[in-house]
């Protein structure tokens, strides 16, 4: 990164970073280079203050995280934070004013930096974004940010500014004392910082200064923070089940920093850093969210050597939950839509569905009104297939039956783009299948999104035998530039995602028919890091759509027996299918869901309640194991298709780094013996494959 310099005549310093070849500043080896020397220069030229801008669109990103968390020693972690604090702390008691101009977004060590300079000025403008995302890897603020934001804007706000991995927008982060000042425009904004460093000949950070600094609120010491700081770990602990590390040290990191000098909290926060850094659930949410989704988004398993092909109109037959999401998803990226449904009506409803999303995102501020207004002038709903002309992208998501999707395919085809791509939207049905009803197999493919589509990252691409490789491509480019995850994956009952998916909400169900309270097998699902219990995600499925799938499968040929199974058919003949039914495994009604009281009648308790552990390992192996079999069976292409696809698709436990990362984790030769034990106990579905154990012999982790 260049640190450009640049000296008035009225002795005002102003330090440009621009790193080049790149659309953000990182903070990296060249940066602490570009800015000790610019400080040297500063100080033996005499300059009356400094103003810290960017030449890019946001200010500082973060620090480079590949070359943060690149070792598992944890002295090197405290060595590399001190480093960083030390040139802060340098910038800070330079002895003249420094101002962060910040332009743009400021996330990580970039506000770090900011937070280092005595006075913080920030476009009025909610495209704009601060924040500390380090807890979302399993981290926290190694450059003296933790220490700065307790004693800036006290100890409880700056534990919701440091564990929630929010961004806030500049006048949010104006109310809670971040900044100082907003500015209506850049030129604006270098006059104010211009005008505050003559007006402030002397500033100095406020525990710098001569008189003793007292934290807004109080210390620990405080009788409401020293209440609150009584309960939030419990607090804590119920929000992570105790599997996330770094909410908990944050807190502690704060509550001892506040009652010591600056410099002694800074060198706590250096230690806590380097524990968490150095910790496994770090190194497995780094892995996942930072280096294997990066691979995903350069392109990991898109075919290589084919130019981009991008998609200019989109139809989706369908306008249902399914239907409406994708059609939005596609209009908010700018492309015209063309939403079908056999019923006009319906049609209509689903672009009303639409418009209630857009609303949304107005009043959150997201996109302003006009934007709003040109988002849904792009979507025509209709129930005439004549409307699909000039349609170079079809995406189908109408029931889940191959009659109704055959012929849904057969009407497209007739009148889009002759070399365009036609989708299915299908979760379970095998793409080769669906694609025998096209008459360009070539140009047919799976795009599985996840429901509900305006928040789910994932979309799970599916290569039928003839799809080939230039409509993988487009699709893959479909997919990032809608702003979702593409995974590929090859043709196959279920897929992936589908497919594992099944082998816990089963093994969740087998659990109730052996007789385990239901609770501690919510609990366990829970305690595992699974979103929501194995009960109440079959709840939101449906039971009957999982008999569906479960016949479709006997149909073709291709069923296995599970124990799970039986339970799914006496709830179906108890009249409980699920949520969408209001009643279930869960009772519904007054606005709260609890166990059905039946469940203890129907599935009686048995006399022996299994240990948590061994349900949840039950849980997280049975999911691990089957995507080994998915990887041996070519349906996987990749490591990180497999561990993102887990965790964005179904809620596999994100600390665990997905489901071939936490076999890494655990350790092959240990979960190879453990798997193995559990198979003489409870069956088949948790042998090892061959290839894993052979893999734990040769000491071979999982990586691509």
């Amino acid at each position: 990164m260049t640190i450009h310099y640049e000296k008035s005549l009225a002795g005002i310093v102003t330090l440009t970073a621009d790193q080049p070849d790149s659309s953000v500043n990182i903070i990296n080896g060249q940066f602490f280079a570009g800015l000790s020397a610019a400080l040297d220069r500063i100080r033996d030229e005499g300059a009356i203050g400094v103003i810290l801008a960017s030449a890019k669109g946001a200010f500082i990103a973060s620090e480079d995280i590949d070359r943060l968390y690149s070792s598992d020693d944890p002295a090197a972690y405290f060595v590399a934070a001190e480093h960083i604090k030390e040139l802060f702390r340098r910038l800070e008691t330079l002895g003249v004013p420094v101002v962060a101009a910040l332009t743009g977004t400021a996330l990580g060590g970039g506000l770090e930096l900011a937070l280092a300079c005595h006075y913080r000025i920030a476009l009025d403008d909610d495209r704009i974004f601060f924040g500390f995302p380090a807890v979302g890897l399993g981290g926290m603020p190694s450059a003296g940010g933790l220490v700065r934001t307790g004693r800036l804007i006290g100890l409880q706000p700056a534990l919701e500014w440091l564990t929630q991995n929010r961004r806030y927008t500049p006048r949010q982060a104006l109310e809670a004392g971040i900044v100082h000042e907003l500015a209506p425009d850049p030129e604006d904004l270098m006059a104010r910082a211009r005008a505050w460093i003559k007006a402030n000949p002397h500033a100095a950070a406020p525990w710098d200064q001569a008189a003793p600094y007292q934290i807004p609120g109080g210390g620990p010491d405080d009788p409401a923070n020293a209440a609150f700081l009584a309960v939030a770990p419990a607090a804590i602990r119920q929000e992570t089940r105790g599997n996330y590390p770094a909410p908990p040290a944050i807190l502690a990191a704060l509550a001892e920093g506040a009652q010591v000098n600056f410099a002694t909290a800074c060198r706590i926060e250096s230690r806590y850093f380097a524990q968490l850094a150095a910790g496994q659930v770090s190194r497995n949410l780094v892995r996942a969210f930072r280096i294997q989704l990066n691979q995903i988004k350069r392109g990991l398993s898109r075919p290589a050597g084919i130019p981009p092909h991008p998609v200019t109109k989109v139809g989706v037959l369908g306008a249902g939950m399914m239907g409406h999401g994708i059609a939005y998803a596609a209009a908010k990226a700018d492309l015209p839509v063309i939403l079908i449904d056999a019923d006009p009506e319906q049609a209509q409803a689903g672009k009303a569905r639409i418009a209630r999303l857009v609303e949304k995102q107005v009043q959150r501020k997201r996109i302003p009104q006009a934007a709003a207004h040109d988002l849904l002038a792009r979507v025509t709903p209709t129930a005439d297939y004549g409307d699909l002309a000039g349609c170079d992208l079809i995406i189908e998501a109408v029931f889940e039956n191959r009659a109704v999707k055959a012929a849904a395919t057969q009407q497209a085809e007739a009148i889009m783009e002759p070399d365009g791509v036609f989708a299915s939207n299908t979760s379970t049905l095998p793409i080769t299948g669906l694609a025998a009803a096209s008459a360009r197999p070539a140009n047919f493919i799976g795009l599985h999104f996840f429901s509900p589509v305006d928040k789910m990252k994932l979309v799970e691409i599916i290569v039928g035998e003839a799809t080939s490789d230039a409509t993988l491509a487009r699709a893959f480019d479909f997919v990032l530039r809608i702003g979702k995850t593409p995974i590929v994956v090859n043709d196959s009952r279920g897929f992936y995602t589908s497919r594992v998916f099944g082998t816990w909400t089963n093994e969740g169900m087998a659990l109730l028919g052996e007789g385990q309270s239901p609770a501690a097998i919510e609990m366990a699902g829970l305690q595992a890091g699974m979103p929501v219990g194995p009960l109440a995600v079959m709840d939101e499925v449906s039971l009957s759509l999982a008999a569906h799938v479960r016949d479709q499968a006997v149909a073709d040929g291709q069923a296995t027996a599970h124990p799970g199974h039986a339970v799914v058919d006496k709830m179906l003949a108890l009249d409980r299918p699920g949520r969408g039914a209001g009643r279930g495994f869960y009772a519904y009604g007054g606005g709260e869901k609890r166990l059905w009281p039946g469940l203890t009648e129907y599935f009686p308790p048995a006399s022996v309640q299994l240990p948590q552990q061994e349900m949840i390992d039950r849980l997280l192996f049975v999911q691990s194991l089957e995507t080994v079999r998915c990887l041996d069976e070519g349906v996987l292409r990749s490591v990180a298709d497999a561990n993102l696809g887990s965790i964005l698709g179904w809620g596999f436990a994100p600390f665990h780094g997905g489901t071939l990362q936490f076999i890494n984790a655990y350790g092959l030769a240990d979960f190879v013996a453990r798997a193995q034990e559990l198979a003489a106990t409870y069956g088949d579905r948790f042998t090892p494959p061959p290839s894993l154990i052979e893999r734990a012999l040769n000491e071979e982790a999982f990586t691509d």
